[in-house]
């Protein structure tokens, strides 16, 4: 089941490109400077891949520099965030695997925005 839909965050925005029952595909853009918050999910694992931009990936508390190209896994129940350090925006695409891709299967550690 396909639902293109478009939402507008603290840090930026994404679009919802594919919702199915065993994925979830997302194409997110973060605003220079900002963030999302440090998080893990019980029942979903992600891979990103830059699309453009630098990002600053955390997981666990471990530090990655990625270019345009390159990509990373989250595991399930892992914390993680992404930033956009650079001058331009920041593009990725999103893709969730497992059991449930509810935004309420979100732990949050830490959020710049007062979420946690």
């Amino acid at each position: 089941m396909t639902d293109a839909r478009f939402e507008v965050r603290p840090w930026g925005s994404f679009t919802v490109l594919d919702d199915a029952a065993t994925h979830k595909v997302k194409t997110l853009t973060v605003h220079p400077g900002l963030r999302l918050s440090y998080q893990r999910h019980e029942r979903r694992a992600e891979h990103w891949f830059v699309v453009s931009g630098v990002a600053k990936v955390t997981i666990d508390d471990k530090d990655h520099t990625l270019h345009q190209g390159d990509y990373i896994d989250i595991p399930t129940m892992a914390w993680h965030r992404i930033e956009n350090p650079g001058l331009e925006p920041l593009t990725f695409v999103e893709v969730q695997h497992g059991s449930y891709f509810g935004e309420d299967d979100i732990e949050r550690r830490s959020d710049d925005y007062g979420r946690a």
